[in-house]
């Protein structure tokens, strides 16, 4: 038997950028939810990890690709399972639609960190995850660390704020996607153009106060954007890829 969690909202005017496209960060965050609420549904929510293990799930990595553009005022029915990972790291598949026309997909991995010592808790031993896999759902794409290429180019500082924070206090997951456009100036594509595709791997937790430094370089159609501190450690890094709007 599979399992799987089932959403659907509208695309409102609070995730559209200006050429009326949903943006990486709105998407990003319209997925997250769903994750959530499929874990909740599923019984192994915030309140089963805080209370039973004293830890929290934490986002790795994610990675989305689009057919083409979300657009505003659309609805967007977000289908999500988990694999039923026994190691360190779980993955969750979702499927995406619009009016039942599958327009995307996405794979996000997920580790449950120990809120006293970020220590990774092996799923192994999270039996309420038994059983609640989605089978014949599950996609076989695994996400890799990304290999940026050599001598990127410093695309601009970014100061974190207290708007960029979440439940935890340091930075929300989906914030790193505007950081990302915004060092590659994507005000700049034209409605011809969206972003199809977009990876993100989160390397070390961002607090307000700080600074990152973003570093960027285009190789073989791919953009690569790396946020760093200022003492050198990469916080974060992430690979775009753009596509033609088709009429």
């Amino acid at each position: 038997m599979s399992l799987s969690y089932e959403m659907t909202l509208p695309i409102d005017s609070r995730d559209v950028d200006g050429n009326g496209y949903c943006k990486a960060s709105a998407l990003l965050g319209h997925i997250q939810e769903a994750a959530t609420q499929a874990a909740e549904h599923g019984g192994f929510g915030r309140a089963m990890t805080t209370d039973g293990y004293h830890a929290f799930w934490m986002l790795t990595r994610v990675w989305y690709q689009l057919r083409r553009p979300l657009r505003w005022e659309e609805p967007l029915t977000i289908r999500t399972w988990h694999r039923g990972d026994k190691g360190a790291t779980m993955y969750r598949d979702y499927d995406l639609f619009v009016d039942g026309e599958p327009v995307g997909e996405c794979v996000s991995a997920w580790v449950l960190a120990s809120m006293d010592t970020r220590q990774i808790i092996r799923l192994a031993t999270v039996h309420e995850l038994d059983g609640t896999g989605g089978g014949e759902l599950c996609k076989s794409k695994k996400l890799s660390k990304l290999r940026l290429p050599q001598d990127l180019e410093l695309a601009g500082r970014r100061k974190l704020r207290y708007s960029d924070t979440d439940l935890n206090g340091h930075v929300n997951n989906t914030r790193y996607a505007d950081f990302a456009c915004d060092a590659l100036e994507m005000e700049r594509l034209g409605p011809d153009r969206f972003l199809s595709s977009m990876q993100i791997g989160y390397l070390a937790e961002c607090r307000p106060g700080e600074e990152l430094l973003l570093w960027t370089k285009e190789q073989d159609g791919t953009h690569f954007v790396q946020g760093m501190d200022e003492g050198g450690k990469s916080r974060f890094e992430a690979a775009l890829i753009f596509g033609e709007v088709l009429p």
